[in-house]
């Protein structure tokens, strides 16, 4: 049966009862009224974007921050690229991104696998790096390495292709699979 099948029979079986989920249409707007909607699908989005922008500060060129530190990628504005860590910000107009690299680093699990279980042997770990590289106020070319969570990868890079106009250059055909999904 489709999901419009279903959602119909749903919708008919609720009038007949008088009673709905509380998120159906009618019930959800009377009992939280139409301007709920208007609160609760922004702080979704919140919700979601906030929860996909976690990175770690790898390495690069910035000397105000230090490799390993854990920050914020936040592509929420429409002008600036930006990376927020504790005491430091680093924002970066998206005109001045001239490369975008993401690729992967994949690593067995050795040291479990002697210490726990050869079955380890068989596990990978992958790790996901993006590199952002700019042209900074003097002209000079800088970088930036993070590595990101694999679930904000695929919203990262297109969100980053569609501020900045640079295509993403994949180190390898896995991560391309990765980050096209």
């Amino acid at each position: 049966m489709a999901v419009a099948d279903r959602a119909q029979e749903h919708s008919s079986e609720c009038s007949e009862r008088g009673r709905c989920c509380v998120f159906s249409e009618g019930n959800f707007r009377e009992k939280f009224g139409a301007g709920a909607e208007l609160v609760l699908v922004p702080l979704l989005a919140l919700v979601l974007l906030l929860a996909q922008s976690r990175v770690e500060y790898v390495g690069g060129t910035l000397s105000a921050v230090a490799s390993g530190a854990g920050g914020s990628m936040e592509l929420s504005d429409s002008h600036y690229f930006a990376f927020y860590t504790r005491g430091t910000q680093v924002r970066v107009p998206y005109d001045r991104i001239n490369l975008l690299e993401y690729g992967q680093k994949v690593d067995r699990r050795l040291l479990m696998a002697v210490v726990i279980s050869p079955m380890f042997l068989l596990a990978k770990s992958r790790k996901h790096f993006l590199t952002v590289g700019y042209t900074d106020d003097d002209g000079k070319q800088q970088a930036m390495v993070f590595r990101v969570d694999k679930n904000g990868i695929r919203s990262a890079l297109v969100g980053l292709e569609a501020r900045t106009g640079q295509k993403v250059q994949y180190q390898d055909p896995e991560a391309r699979k990765a980050g096209k999904g």
